[in-house]
């Protein structure tokens, strides 16, 4: 089970609480993972990527054991610990202002 934690308002629009649990088919990467998410919460479809290119939505980050992988690409295997369970894949929204 893959671990995924969502900003806040992502999980309402999902209508879920705390993080959501995944089964990832195949290679565990980013992009694996999205279409898992989607998969399950179809509401979250152009959310999180964008409907045509699938290309992550600005202000959204990626994050797996303290890495940033919002710029690699998305075919990147995942780390072990996120595969396994052990740690938690993020997407996190950026904060901007001024």
């Amino acid at each position: 089970m893959i671990l995924v934690v969502l900003p806040a308002h992502l999980r309402t629009l999902a209508r879920v609480e705390g993080d959501v649990q995944l089964e990832v088919a195949g290679p565990v990467t980013v992009r694996s993972v999205l279409e898992a998410l989607e998969a399950r919460y179809p509401m979250l479809r152009g959310t999180i990527r964008d409907h045509t290119t699938l290309e992550r939505r600005p202000f959204l980050r990626y994050f797996a054991c303290g890495e940033d992988l919002s710029l690699e690409s998305p075919d990147t295997p995942l780390p072990e610990a996120i595969v396994n369970g052990q740690e938690p894949f993020f997407v996190i929204g950026a904060i901007a202002g001024g």
